[in-house]
């Protein structure tokens, strides 16, 4: 089975999977039954948390150009076995509450390549481990609108050289996540876009969180969901993450930023917004 390919982007980059800056991330990295830590699927892999039992990192591709479109319908959610069980989390988590089964790697995004491999990719989406609890109010908000609008808007506003984007997600962990049913929701995901513009390698980094990362402030849980964009930088501090080569493309570094220690964030409120940096 095919993961995501570090050198799908045009020209001779290669954007290898996030690695773990710390040992508290590497260690907690739960192995498959044959021992790998990192799981390959249809068009993307991933890596999972052992502590906490949802993916520390999913990469994937997007084939811009060859996007199908396919139907969900009767495709279950289901435990992935590749892995223990005890390193997933099932269905009893989402059951008679306001929590969604919310893709990582959006199922959208993995529809292209052969018929075969379209098929696989819209089944593989489901698999528990590409899937985190997601609020109702998340994902039916206006600021889950734009966060399923980062790829779309690439594509839109940029010259992306060969219709081709490789991207990086997640959940951030933290140890006031709020807990549930004997597990932490998480409040904060992010998500990292890498593509090419004429011929020049680039990089977007965004996080849709409840905390307000302007005033540095962390939430209690209760706050409604922010977007942000944000540089490589300070999302490889939150995620204990190294993105490679991506660090040195941020459309977020300013001149200047890094000597004088500023690391830009700002909210994104629309569309315009995602592309503006």
């Amino acid at each position: 089975m095919d993961g995501y390919n570090a050198r799908f982007l045009s020209g001779d980059h290669v954007l290898e999977p996030p690695a773990a800056t710390s040992s508290d991330v590497s260690n907690d990295l739960a192995p498959t039954k044959a021992g790998d830590l990192v799981r390959h699927y249809t068009h993307f892999s991933l890596a999972m948390s052992a502590s906490r039992r949802f993916c520390r990192w999913v990469a994937w591709n997007i084939d811009g150009g060859d996007l199908r479109e396919i139907d969900r319908e009767g495709i279950p959610f289901i435990l992935d076995e590749a892995y223990e069980p005890k390193f997933q989390v099932n269905n009893d988590l989402y059951e008679h509450n306001a929590l969604d089964r919310g893709h990582i790697a959006r199922r959208a995004d993995l529809l292209w390549g052969s018929d075969g491999e379209a098929e696989q990719a819209n089944i593989d989406s489901f698999f528990f481990t590409n899937i985190t609890p997601q609020a109702d109010d998340f994902n039916q908000s206006s600021k889950h609108g734009l966060w399923g609008e980062l790829e779309n808007a690439i594509f839109a506003d940029s010259k992306v050289d060969d219709l081709r984007l490789s991207l990086f997600g997640g959940p951030i962990f933290k140890d006031t996540d709020l807990p549930y049913r004997e597990l932490k929701v998480p409040r904060s995901y992010w998500k990292v876009i890498g593509y090419v513009e004429d011929n020049t390698l680039k990089a977007k980094a965004y996080m849709l969180t409840q905390d307000d990362l302007e005033s540095k402030l962390e939430s209690l849980g209760l706050e409604e969901f922010k977007l942000y964009q944000l540089t490589l930088q300070e999302l490889a501090t939150m995620t204990g993450l190294d993105f490679g080569p991506l660090a040195t493309a941020d459309t977020m570094i300013e001149a200047g930023a890094e000597t004088l220690g500023q690391l830009p964030v700002r909210q994104v409120e629309s569309r315009a917004d995602l592309v503006a940096a």
